[in-house]
């Protein structure tokens, strides 16, 4: 699946822009709430400090050393929205084919507007396979995005990611260190992991999803593994079942648990694996008998999702129909109508042939986008609270006009590059993935 050029509407009664809504609340023009006000400053006025940056992974707890951005020039720090639009739209035109923008969907609606194909990683990963003439790709989401890029693209092209600050909490809670330490605790109670038994099937298959940096990538096709995405996961774990006795699966625990579930592994064969505590936590008893090992990591997003907001949109629209991503809890799964990936969302929303009532359980900036994009439809967040993601949101125009002009003076800003010996191991874990065709959404 690849993704789609995206194809600019006209502006709709309704505003898909989240940073204009976050800036009423502010201002005191709009009653609704939103998480933090910071939201509506310049993210230029996080960069310089440790932390994810306000919105909600705001309370996550960064790992020493992750990537901080330099000083944006204080011309873009200046610059009117106007301004920026305008600067971004004639770089682009100057570089033409030169240049190609992947624009996550979570990204905030001044950003995706000038993507030149929109999509989930899945599909902008892809994507940045299909235009192996363009001499740079900038990718508009955060850095295991744009290290997924540089694994797929053409050694001589240049991935790009506007902020160096825009990360992502739930990738940097499963490390390398830490990954490979459960590894050979592992080893210990199971045996040699790479040793077959009589039926063919070694003790354990890593399951790494999407959201993770490239030395898990890494890890896992060292390890005879692969990735997975929100779209494949159910395939992807059939795959692992084919081959291994259990899977180890990170980092997001809720991933892991509503797909395993709905393939029919009992909880009770799905311990949790804390890092910080020997053997995550579990008994030998517990790993032996397991059928899928959950890390201890989430999405902060999907985790402001509950059931109480879901039956209150019941209350409140009656007939309503409820599609919550499964990157949320079990119990939201639960009680939604439909689970599935972002692509997934959009395209139950596009089908829809009779005005309908959505609640929607993911990144704000999309649900606001589809609202805008099917005014015959009600769309809306399940949160009513406007909190969106926190490093999708250090995205921000100024860094993207600053990247393209910087392209148009011959220099390259911001390039992400994975070292050879981590590339080639996560590149085989990827080339899996993508082959695992989906078989359906979780759910």
């Amino acid at each position: 699946m690849s993704a789609t050029p995206l194809t600019l509407q006209p502006r709709l009664a309704i505003d898909p822009s989240v940073d204009h809504a976050i800036q009423a609340i502010v201002s005191g023009a709009s009653i609704d709430a939103t998480c933090t006000t910071d939201l509506a400053v310049g993210p230029w006025d996080f960069d310089t400090r440790p932390g994810y940056g306000p919105g909600s992974s705001m309370g996550d707890v960064i790992p020493t050393g992750a990537p901080r951005q330099g000083e944006l020039p204080q011309a873009y720090r200046d610059a009117s929205d106007d301004e920026l639009d305008a600067r971004i739209r004639a770089a682009k035109a100057t570089l033409g084919d030169r240049v190609v923008v992947l624009g996550h969907f979570y990204q905030r609606e001044e950003v995706v507007r000038h993507a030149d194909y929109v999509g989930d990683s899945f599909q902008l990963a892809n994507a940045a396979k299909d235009r192996p003439e363009a001499e740079a790709i900038v990718f508009c989401g955060v850095h295991f995005m744009a290290e997924t890029a540089d694994l797929l693209s053409r050694p001589e092209q240049a991935v790009i990611l506007p902020n160096l600050a825009a990360g992502c909490s739930m990738a940097d809670m499963a490390d390398i260190d830490q990954v490979e330490e459960c590894w050979e605790q592992l080893a210990d109670v199971l045996g040699d992991l790479d040793t077959p038994d009589a039926e063919g099937l070694v003790p354990v298959i890593p399951v790494t999803y999407m959201n993770s940096s490239a030395a898990i990538k890494g890890f896992v096709g060292r390890h005879g593994g692969i990735v997975c995405t929100s779209s494949n996961a159910r395939t992807v774990l059939e795959w692992a079942f084919a081959r291994g006795r259990r899977v180890l699966f990170f980092p997001d625990q809720h991933l892991g648990r509503n797909t395993a579930k709905a393939m029919g592994v009992p909880l009770e064969q799905m311990p949790m694996w804390n890092p910080r505590k020997p053997l995550g936590g579990s008994s030998d008893a517990q790993i032996v008998d397991s059928r899928v090992v959950l890390w201890h990591g989430f999405c902060s997003v999907h985790r402001r999702f509950t059931v109480e907001q879901i039956d209150r949109a019941r209350v409140e629209h009656p007939g309503v129909r409820v599609i919550v991503h499964p990157e949320c809890p079990m119990d939201v799964v639960d009680a939604a109508d439909e689970a599935g990936s972002t692509d997934l969302i959009r395209k139950a929303i596009a089908a829809a042939t009779e005005p309908t009532t959505f609640a929607i359980g993911t990144e704000i900036n999309l649900v606001q986008r589809l609202a805008a994009q099917y005014p015959q439809h009600e769309i809306f967040c399940l949160d009513p609270v406007v909190c969106p993601c926190s490093t999708m949101y250090r995205i921000h125009p100024g860094y993207l006009a600053w990247v393209l002009e910087s392209l148009v003076e011959g220099e390259v800003v911001n390039r992400i590059s994975v070292p050879t010996e981590v590339a080639a191991p996560a590149t085989v874990a990827l080339e899996r993935m993508l082959a695992a065709k989906p078989s359906g959404a979780v759910k």
